[in-house]
């Protein structure tokens, strides 16, 4: 079960199940209860008594006690016939005990199946429901960790759940019948769709389409968004273009274009790329990634770039008129570096369309059908690892289909040492 908080009598039992079953290993047994496997072994580490069930059923010493065995000296002046009435009650209170644990075994077990997937608490009544017939309905609330009035008052309302249900599907065909007349429909024209052919007194609510499409998976037609990675700043400081679209070099290390592009991630949010790329032989001379879009972000870029080549004295950089590269904070930055800044004309992309390319292939290949990554991490380590074998081991048509390592290793001339 995939909950915060355990009761000590579920983790007393989730030792037990661990200790007593044949050959359990604490990863199958915290998959079957829906918990980590760190969490298990810290309850073992707590109420384990360090014996264990072998996969042959044999033990290798004895199993966990649940109740500290009674003293074995009898009390002064016991009698024969007292000692054989506290024996015999002893043995009944034990035989009790190991009965109740092996339900409260057997229970956890067939639970294991329902909640693994999950701690929704329609799953819990459920359980309870299917195993009622088995188990006492106040030991299978107990240790599923609900009311028993909650549990009633559910099975009480099934028939007006499985009511719900039935027109719930009526619906959805009445839902698809008007998308496929329609597919850019949402939810609010459907419903008017729907009321304005709907006899008196069935009317749906918006909502109620809403939940239906959503169930079903029915969606009109949104555009895809899109993100602004250049936004202008009047007051920025503008550069001459010294490209004017031509994205050759004779040499490495001497042009470079660049550019930012969004990630979208699966949550909504984004992370940012800058590119720093070599117009000699496409390699990827420095990048970075981030949540923001930052003068930081393409002075990261800048600065791998320049680690990577170990200087960058006397190179053009062209970029778009991104407020980042027009910043002061940048143009400080290239100063230093003995980087020249060039800019494209506003508004075109095809005046830095060597970066657009590249952006444009890399998420094709990394995301391919995808429209997004599903997390953050996922996503940096995907794209990182692209980016690695982009200029290692692609093999790209410029290059004469080799990697753009392997095409700069060709030229002759002597490349400043890698710092």
């Amino acid at each position: 079960m995939a909950r915060k908080n355990y009761s000590e009598e579920f983790r007393r039992q989730a030792v037990d199940l661990y200790e007593s079953t044949p050959g359990a290993t604490v990863r199958g047994i915290a998959e079957d209860l829906g918990i980590v496997r760190g969490t298990l072994r810290h309850w073992l580490e707590i109420y384990g008594t360090g014996k264990k069930t072998a996969a042959d059923g044999t033990l290798t010493s004895t199993q966990l006690q649940s109740k500290p065995m009674a003293s074995s000296s009898p009390p002064a002046g016991e009698t024969p016939e007292q000692k054989i009435a506290r024996l015999e009650a002893e043995n009944a209170a034990l035989r009790a005990e190991t009965t109740k644990l092996t339900t409260e075994r057997e229970i956890l077990q067939r639970a294991a199946k329902y909640f693994g997937r999950g701690d929704a608490l329609v799953s819990r009544f459920q359980f309870v429901a299917d195993n009622s017939a088995t188990y006492p309905v106040k030991r299978l609330c107990e240790l599923v960790e609900i009311e028993r009035s909650s549990y009633y008052a559910w099975l009480k309302a099934a028939p007006a759940r499985e009511e719900r249900a039935r027109a719930d599907v009526e619906l959805a065909t009445r839902i698809r019948a008007v998308h496929a007349k329609d597919s850019t429909q949402g939810a609010p024209r459907i419903t008017a769709e729907l009321n304005d052919s709907a006899p008196a007194g069935e009317r749906v609510n918006h909502k109620r389409v809403a939940r239906v499409m959503r169930l079903e998976g029915i969606r009109g037609y949104v555009k895809k968004r899109r993100v602004r990675t250049t936004i202008p700043e009047p007051s920025g400081q503008k550069y001459p273009d010294l490209l004017q679209r031509d994205f050759t070099a004779k040499t490495p290390n001497r042009r470079y274009v660049g550019d930012i592009t969004y990630l979208p991630l699966a949550d909504g949010t984004n992370l940012y790329l800058a590119t720093v790329i070599d117009c000699y032989s496409r390699r990827l001379a420095g990048w970075a990634i981030a949540d923001h879009m930052r003068t930081e972000l393409v002075e990261d870029a800048l600065k791998a770039a320049a680690a990577t080549r170990g200087s960058l004295k006397g190179a053009i950089f062209h970029s778009d008129h991104g407020s980042v590269y027009c910043s002061k904070a940048y143009a400080k930055l290239c100063r230093k570096l003995g980087v020249t800044q060039s800019m494209g004309a506003v508004g075109s992309s095809a005046d830095n369309a060597l970066a657009e390319s590249f952006n444009a292939t890399m998420k094709r290949e990394v995301l391919q059908d995808a429209a997004c990554w599903n997390g953050e991490l996922t996503c940096r380590r995907q794209v990182f690892r692209w980016l690695v074998r982009y200029n290692t081991k692609r093999r790209h048509s410029w290059c004469r289909y080799t990697s753009p390592v392997a095409y700069e290793t060709g030229y002759t001339a002597t490349l400043p040492t890698a710092a």
